[in-house]
């Protein structure tokens, strides 16, 4: 389950992406139309711009913009910045491997191939899934994944 901290830099991001020609949005303008607290917008905004996903401009007409086209960040990039590996078990993740405290044989887990399907298939469609089409209403990203689906689950 994503945090609230999560899907709030999500609809941030999201929001910016929708700015016009990257005019930058003041925070409060942000927090206002986005229902975000502000001073947990402010804390979120400064690790975007920490990782070069946001760029902040000062002065009367300044704010938060995009720090890329909207078409080079993914909804995997910002979720793994503000909720970090995308494995629902340690380990399966890609960037914060451990193993498993109660696990024998991680070679032989039921769990671990399991989950590392969910990673592989998560990752995918995060990856693929860019702010510019959320704005734009493509399906394109969708579509092609649906084309490609996943193995269907076989049912007990």
């Amino acid at each position: 389950m994503l945090s609230q901290r999560t899907r709030y830099a999500l609809k941030a991001m999201v929001r910016l992406a929708r700015s016009p020609e990257g005019e930058p949005v003041q925070i409060a303008m942000l927090a206002e139309s986005e229902d975000i607290p502000r001073k947990f917008l402010e804390i979120i905004l400064v690790e975007l711009k920490r990782q070069n996903l946001v760029q902040s401009l000062r002065g009367k007409r300044g704010g938060y913009r995009l720090a890329r086209p909207a078409e080079e960040i993914t909804f995997g990039e910002i979720i793994r910045i503000t909720e970090g590996p995308l494995a629902l078990v340690p380990c399966v993740s890609r960037t914060a491997y451990r193993p498993c405290d109660d696990c024998k044989d991680e070679a032989a887990c039921a769990i671990n191939r399991v989950m590392a399907m969910v990673r592989d298939e998560t990752a995918r469609i995060l990856d693929a899934t860019t702010l510019a089409d959320v704005i734009d209403g493509n399906n394109d990203t969708a579509t092609a994944l649906m084309n490609d689906p996943a193995p269907t689950p076989r049912q007990p």
